[in-house]
């Protein structure tokens, strides 16, 4: 086969996982699109499919083998050549995926993503080109925003966490080569961006001897056409008064943060390796409050972590009452081979673990109807990220609503498009969605 012949080849990705991930498979499909294949949107029609892979937890390797699985029947049915696996499964269990699924053609650890289209090539026999190199994506998200990974890996070593063992030491990119990638999606006519990393506050340290998060953030601020930056996963004890300065100040800078504090009870957190403490959280939650009240608090909290006792999982409960943060995302423990928390005594039942689940979300979303009155009746811009078909109503998010995460909103409108920043005003809350009508 010859390489015109190779590139009439379709190609499609399926994309599992994490916002950090999605940025991997984007530089992918942009390194495949430079070759000359055609990327199709469903599997049906490619030729070659690519399983982007994520293995954080044990539902997230579920994940993984069932669309391994309906790919390669799939390929034995003929309607596939080629699949491909890739992302953070193959970086724990290469072999294994070698050995269960046979119909796979190829397995690629995340560290050799560049080299998608020197496997294809292999794969069909095919004379090996020149590695591109870039940071250019062909972007999977609504067209008005875009993640933007700055470092990769972790150091915390967390005992629950399986992130070290398969994305290695906390990694952070060069600013300029950030800069340079915030500059490329302005021009694809980006507004948003919403800067992740396992642990953004803790940028630069590796690189440059001390964080350099706020410096980064004020040459990204410079950009222009950029309207929105939005930061995510900002650990508890990183969080600095000049960040929070900064980010009150900054007109770009959506009043928001994402804060992974994940339990309140200090034993459960001694446990989990967490380097913050109830006193600290409290005061941090305290500082937001009342020195910077525009600023919007997101977090996440593990439930059924081995020792979390009742009363633990109660202080929890009173705490989410108490603290009333705006949003909140809840995830039952999951035990890990491996990690510390695996070969912990206290390990609780399934049923536990889901009961508390529950428990947890009504508290959270008894809170979170509370806090929603105070944006009913007021007008806000709501960047367009979708088209519901079905119902006739455009999707968005604003400033203080994280896309995807977070609470959508929903209007009608026949003039805007997917993309634009529209003004809404919110007239009611059905505990999923703001629903409002365009102004």
């Amino acid at each position: 086969m010859t390489k015109d012949e190779l590139k009439l080849k379709k190609i499609s990705a399926i994309s599992l996982g994490c916002d950090k991930n999605r940025v991997d498979l984007e530089k992918m499909l942009f390194l495949l699109k430079e070759y000359g294949f055609e990327l199709v949107p469903d599997v049906v029609d490619a030729d070659i499919v690519i399983v982007n892979t994520c293995a954080f937890i044990q539902s997230a390797r579920e994940e993984a083998i069932e669309n391994i699985i309906e790919m390669e029947s799939l390929k034995k049915s003929g309607t596939v050549e080629k699949i491909i696996v890739t992302g953070c499964l193959p970086s724990k269990h290469t072999e294994q995926i070698k050995q269960l699924f046979p119909e796979v053609d190829a397995v690629i650890k995340y560290q050799n993503n560049n080299t998608i289209v020197n496997v294809i090539e292999e794969l069909y026999c095919v004379e090996k080109s020149k590695c591109l190199v870039s940071y250019d994506r062909i972007l999977t998200t609504s067209s008005g925003y875009a993640y933007l990974k700055i470092a990769d890996g972790c150091n915390n070593a967390c005992a629950y966490c399986t992130i070290p063992r398969i994305r290695g030491p906390y990694k952070s990119e060069k600013i300029q080569n950030i800069v340079d990638e915030a500059k490329m999606l302005a021009k694809k006519g980006v507004k948003e961006l919403i800067i992740v990393a396992q642990d953004t506050t803790r940028y630069g340290l590796d690189l440059y001897g001390k964080r350099m998060l706020i410096e980064l953030l004020e040459k990204l601020a410079k950009i222009k056409e950029i309207m929105w930056i939005r930061l995510h996963y900002a650990y508890p004890e990183m969080i600095s008064s000049e960040l929070l300065n900064f980010i009150d100040n900054e007109e770009k800078m959506c009043k928001y943060l994402d804060i992974p504090m994940q339990h309140i009870d200090d034993n459960v957190l001694a446990l989990m390796r967490r380097r913050h403490n109830e006193l600290s959280t409290r005061a941090l939650v305290k500082e937001i409050k009342n020195y910077h009240p525009d600023i919007k608090i997101r977090s996440t909290f593990i439930i059924g972590h081995p020792g979390e006792t009742r009363k633990a999982f109660k202080k929890l409960l009173k705490f989410l009452e108490a603290e009333k943060l705006d949003f909140v995302g809840f995830f039952p423990y999951s035990r890990e081979e491996g990690t510390v928390s695996y070969y912990m005594k206290g390990q609780k039942s399934e049923f536990v673990k889901r009961h508390r689940l529950k428990i947890a979300q009504k508290t959270q979303s008894k809170v979170a109807f509370e806090n929603a009155k105070q944006y009913l009746g007021k007008t806000f811009d709501v960047m367009i990220d979708d088209f519901d078909t079905t119902c006739g109503f455009f999707i968005g998010h604003t400033k203080f609503l994280s896309p995807s995460v977070d609470f959508g909103v929903k209007f009608m409108d026949n003039n805007s498009v997917v993309g634009d920043i529209v003004k809404v005003k919110f007239t009611d809350f059905d505990g999923n969605f703001f629903k409002g009508e365009i102004e």
